[in-house]
């Protein structure tokens, strides 16, 4: 009687469970990205223009093509830039910064005295709000004069750590109630006819930014030993077996002594690992043993 309705040319490409579930394995093969990435909207939304971009008429073809394609890995790079959370700002969950600042450093300022040098990690940095933030209390602290300070940013985006790199932020990265700043820390700034503030050369000269998978169990031993490692609001995105590597691959990279600090969503009760947990006044960190 009628014809059959058909999609229009303009309309998004549907995806199948099956579908989903199969990229959902690919990204969790790469960076071990698990939660969120069930999201059939989100995939649709986020992904729909890559399969334009691409010539592909379904999702099953776009997961043959990470799999299989000459190009495969770089594409495979533009899902996790799309799918991956870059969600932070400055002096985020001040109480865990609190305990870093008059716990945690004074007791590693002690232990390094001798050395005079201090390596932390900010892994999943993002945008670089977190690293700047730690920087910015190294030297608040006093305890470092004349110390060797790093730290390092570390995040899988290309594009989060080109932002990091400029260290030039808008308001939104300001929401911290609490955040109360030396103006000497920042100066002022226009980014693309918007008023900025972009981070002081003092903080800059202490922080470094590399792309790196947290899978990568080999780049992260070539970055050396660590003091401390923040790694906040990250592994709640991952699947158990990202998890259980990532942080076994956190507590080879530490000293002995050397604490790993988490998100407050987060915690390794779950996991077995080698780290003793350590109750602070204001906060559980963990710690690598130090015999």
């Amino acid at each position: 009687m009628g014809d059959t309705e058909q999609p229009s040319p303009g309309a998004p490409v549907r995806i199948s469970a099956e579908e989903v579930a199969e990229l959902q394995a690919i990204v969790e093969g790469c960076c071990g990205v698990f939660h969120g990435v069930d999201s059939s909207y989100k995939l649709q939304r986020r992904l729909g223009p890559r399969l334009k971009a691409l010539g592909l008429s379904s999702f099953a073809e776009y997961s043959k093509y990470l799999r299989e394609a000459a190009d495969g890995p770089h594409e495979l790079a533009e899902v996790i830039e799309e799918l991956t959370t870059h969600e932070t700002y400055f002096f985020r969950e001040q109480f865990q910064l609190d305990a870093f600042s008059q716990e945690v450093l004074p007791a590693i300022a002690q232990r390094r005295r001798a050395a005079q040098r201090l390596t932390i990690w900010s892994a999943g940095c993002s945008t670089g709000e977190e690293a700047y933030t730690i920087a910015m209390l190294l030297l608040e602290s006093g305890l470092f004069s004349g110390w060797r300070l790093e730290v390092v940013g570390l995040d899988i985006s290309r594009k989060v750590l080109s932002t990091a790199r400029y260290g030039a932020y808008g308001s939104s990265s300001f929401r911290s109630p609490s955040i109360v700043l030396p103006g000497r820390y920042f100066t002022e700034c226009e980014v693309d006819g918007r008023t900025c503030h972009r981070v002081a050369d003092e903080v800059r000269s202490i922080c470094s930014f590399r792309q790196l998978n947290l899978l990568d169990r080999a780049a992260i031993g070539r970055l050396g030993p660590a003091d401390l490692i923040f790694c906040r609001n990250v592994l709640i995105y991952m699947g158990a077996a990202a998890r259980r590597t990532i942080v076994d691959a956190f507590y080879d990279a530490l000293v002995p002594g050397g604490y790993l600090l988490l998100g407050h969503s987060e915690n390794l009760l779950n996991l077995e690992t080698r780290f003793e947990n350590v109750h602070l006044d204001r906060d559980l960190v963990y710690r690598r043993p130090i015999a």
